[in-house]
């Protein structure tokens, strides 16, 4: 296995080999239940030793595991956490040909980041989507597109979109585009293909930490949707809203918020 300097680069190849493990457990012939729980284990499994082989003094905060018990070290006294998602999207997968889900690795490290009181920050990250082929890493230098659409595009959760956001969209006139996985979600928003995500009905920090340092490392926006900014490696991991949009649209965003409330 090749051997990694960069963070960026491992975070990379990481998630787009569990893709590429993650393709091959769905020409299985598996369906439902059992290809959801296939292609968790599969992948879970495999970013576990992929980690614990290039990082060994890292701990590791998984979907699969968020309890510690499979991490050799305490995150809570670590100085670097990855913070994986070895399945965002488990409903997408199991729906053949969805490409709309994402494997997430992301690295926090104590102390990062200009101000933050040592309370630390996303310093890698990458997002995969085997589905279209493509990898977004902190790593490449990533150009968000210019916008596209004369009307703004914001993707929302395929089975809870908010009802706050569904206001927001018919005050500014915006299209409202239903999705799966977070990170495809966000990675719309990279490729031009949405203008704002926007969420309010419940997450975890793995939802959303690769998302967000990639989102971050291309200039966008991103924040709780009270405007606070988004922390992870807490005691508490439930994350359960943020905004990840063009910076043009963030104080609208964040204006309709302090109006409107998010009930």
């Amino acid at each position: 296995m090749t051997d990694f300097d960069s963070d960026h680069e491992l975070a990379a190849w990481a998630a787009t080999s569990a893709g590429e493990l993650l393709l091959d457990v769905r020409r299985q012939g598996l369906e439902g239940r059992e290809l959801k729980d296939a292609g968790d284990m599969a992948a879970h499994e495999h970013l576990m030793k992929v980690l614990a082989e290039h990082r060994p003094d890292d701990a590791i905060l998984s979907e699969e595991s968020w309890r510690g018990t499979e991490s050799t070290h305490d995150r809570s006294i670590t100085d670097r956490v990855w913070i994986i998602d070895p399945l965002d999207g488990t409903r997408e997968f199991s729906e053949p040909p969805r490409d709309d889900w994402a494997v997430h690795v992301a690295l926090w490290e104590r102390g990062a980041g200009d101000g933050d009181g040592g309370l630390g920050e996303l310093i890698a990250g990458a997002v995969a989507q085997p589905g279209i082929g493509q990898t977004f890493s902190t790593g490449d230098r990533i150009v968000v597109p210019p916008r596209t659409s004369d009307r703004p595009r914001i993707v929302v959760s395929r089975t809870r979109p908010p009802a706050f956001v569904e206001a927001f969209a018919a005050e500014i006139d915006a299209e409202l585009a239903p999705m799966g996985s977070a990170g495809a979600k966000v990675m719309a928003v990279v490729r031009d293909v949405a203008d704002a995500y926007i969420h309010a009905g419940g997450q975890y920090e793995w939802d959303s930490a690769a998302p967000v340092a990639v989102a971050r490392a291309a200039g966008l926006f991103t924040s709780r949707v009270d405007g606070q900014p988004l922390r992870y490696n807490q005691d508490d991991v439930s994350l359960p809203d943020l905004i990840v949009c063009r910076p043009e649209l963030s104080e609208t965003i964040l204006e309709f918020v302090r109006r409107h409330g998010t009930d």
